[in-house]
């Protein structure tokens, strides 16, 4: 039998997101955000789902955290609410808001829990986006203003955050593909947006700096991996073209000060230009203290001349796939991690979601057997260890998720968590898959 080993040093966690796991829409003066009204028009949400409810975490956060207590992690990821905490997107702290993330995290440490905050997780504020939303490069003061209550509110307690999650979502993914919130398909706009969020993103680590000196900072990117389908020049890059999309449009500004030129032309041929003011790449460039990473999938990919903007084809490596019906490909993980740290240098890695949606229910047993979460994270630890014994700095692992949630536009059907949610009783239920990994977190290996 042969055992995959992870340094004694490596950080343990799990992740959530506020709009999918907290409930209570409604109250503590929570106002809308742009997931409220998006999830509450009718087709944009697979059956009419929304995040109202969610998994009522905002009144269960002590028994979450007893669930990551028993789990054995040393961190956890979790968002705030803009609009919680600000329910007119700037301007007065609303006081129950804030009271509500304190507590979760008092009640973190005191359970031996490092908290890890994202600032944004996708749920801007309805008010900020009926004066343009991220579109409005004004917002990025917004944003500057939230991110600089939350360092001066929860500073002192916290010492890991990041500023965005998966900018190339919330960008192109919400304003040109049109599938999450505001839902709209105009490429201008989604060039516009990332812009914004990585200047947002940088005006928030200036500030990081004066307020927080002894915490660390960075963002959290989505990526995953094209494997050219043959050495021919036009298959490696048309998968460096497809994957440039996600990896070097927001990494590049941030580790190079430059975007890539091939999107540029690629972007202006569509009638979508790159607008910038002086002095936005010297702030987006700030140098960060962590970047995570977010890796679900990947797959082989070849030139195809009608293959869309990027001119790719992508081909599932074979017909493995999740719930959620993306493909299986671990080898990808590793190799991400590896050409990250080959492309962007020695910057701390954290794995801040990695995770499979598989929909099992409970058993006549009372449990829930998901063996197939267990071997998906087998093989992308596998690969995970990989990449640490080749050099890359990988400081900690973060599974997506700890529950089950609302699962954006695939609303309630798709289960990521490895802790069974019934929604409508908000029952928790430990999967295999928590006990499989509370034993890996434990002794820091597993056997395969």
């Amino acid at each position: 039998m042969s055992t995959i080993q992870f340094p004694e040093q490596l950080k343990w966690g799990a992740a959530t997101a506020s709009y999918q796991i907290e409930g209570a829409a409604k109250e503590g003066g929570r106002a809308p955000s742009i997931w409220d009204v998006f999830a509450h028009t009718p087709g944009n949400v697979k059956n009419g789902d929304h995040g109202d409810d969610a998994c009522n975490s905002y009144h269960m956060y002590k028994e979450d955290v007893q669930h990551l207590k028993d789990l054995g992690v040393d961190l956890y990821r979790f968002s705030i609410s803009w609009s919680r905490v600000l329910p007119d997107g700037t301007g007065e702290l609303n006081d129950e808001g804030v009271a509500y993330y304190r507590h979760l995290i008092d009640e973190l440490l005191e359970n031996g829990i490092e908290p890890m905050i994202t600032l944004y997780h996708w749920d801007l504020p309805q008010v900020l986006q009926e004066t343009g939303g991220w579109e409005n490069r004004d917002t990025t003061d917004a944003f500057l203003s939230y991110a600089e209550a939350m360092f001066q509110a929860f500073g002192g307690q916290v010492k890991k955050w990041l500023t965005i999650n998966e900018p190339w979502c919330a960008s192109f993914l919400s304003n040109y593909l049109g599938v999450h919130a505001p839902g709209k398909t105009s490429l201008q706009a989604a060039v516009d947006v990332s812009h914004h969020l990585l200047l947002a993103h940088g005006k928030a680590v200036q500030s990081f700096r004066r307020l927080v000196p002894d915490g660390e900072i960075g963002y959290a990117p989505n990526v995953g991996w094209l494997e050219p389908f043959t050495p021919d020049e036009k298959d490696v890059q048309a998968c460096r073209r497809g994957m440039m999309w996600q990896k070097e449009w927001f990494m590049d500004p941030v580790f190079k000060g430059t975007y890539p030129e091939t999107l540029k032309d690629i972007f202006a041929e569509q009638n979508a230009v790159l607008r910038m003011e002086e002095g936005d790449l010297d702030i987006i460039s700030q140098p960060i203290d962590l970047m995570g990473i977010n890796y679900y999938t990947g797959s082989i990919g070849r030139y195809k001349e009608d293959g869309g903007m990027f001119q790719v084809e992508e081909i599932p490596v074979d017909d493995r796939r999740t719930d959620i019906d993306w493909p299986i490909y671990a080898e990808g993980f590793y190799k991400t991690l590896k050409d990250l740290h080959e492309t962007y240098g020695d910057v701390q890695l954290y794995i801040t979601e990695n995770g499979a949606c598989y929909n099992h229910g409970v058993e006549e047993d009372g449990k829930v057997h998901d063996q197939e979460r267990i071997e998906y994270l087998k093989q992308h630890l596998t690969s995970l260890s990989r990449a640490i014994e080749a050099g890359v700095p990988i400081t900690g692992y973060i599974v997506w998720s700890l529950l089950d949630n609302f699962e954006w536009a695939e609303g309630y059907d798709k289960r990521f968590g490895i802790i069974h949610v019934n929604f409508d009783t908000f029952e928790r239920t430990r999967k295999d898959s928590y006990y499989w990994y509370k034993e890996t977190v434990e002794n820091h290996r597993f056997n395969l």
